[in-house]
């Protein structure tokens, strides 16, 4: 090999697609299976679908563009962190709110910072 990273490059890019795709895929099950265990109407679920189909999109769009879809998952998980943290009423107990929020946040972040770094080591050995 000609530089260290050389090793370490597949290995960003594939943790960072399970990582994302996990991410994604996980929130997508939620929201479709809690939908049909509360037996929520098909009008009131379709956001949910919609909001898992989005993580979807957003998880599979640094397969083609890395440095965009990358600062895209950063922007994801920091905006849904945020946003579950103001939208979570205070009756849930904060254990269930902190680890919600980061259930949220970090795997789309770390998946977007990963992305990132592999494109930065590719374009750097390039």
């Amino acid at each position: 090999m000609l530089y260290p990273e050389a090793r370490m490059k597949p290995w960003l890019a594939l943790l960072a697609r399970v990582l994302a795709l996990s991410w994604a895929g996980f929130w997508m099950f939620f929201f479709i299976a809690e939908s049909v265990a509360w037996r929520t109407p098909v009008r009131a679920a379709l956001p949910w679908a919609g909001v898992g189909l989005f993580f979807v999109c957003l998880a599979l769009v640094p397969w083609r563009w890395e440095a965009i879809g990358g600062l895209l998952l950063m922007a994801a998980g920091l905006s849904t962190g945020v946003a579950y943290a103001v939208w979570s009423g205070p009756q849930l107990p904060v254990a269930s709110r902190v680890l919600t929020t980061v259930a949220f946040s970090v795997p789309p972040l770390a998946a977007g910072i990963l992305f990132l770094m592999h494109r930065r080591a590719v374009t750097a050995n390039a």
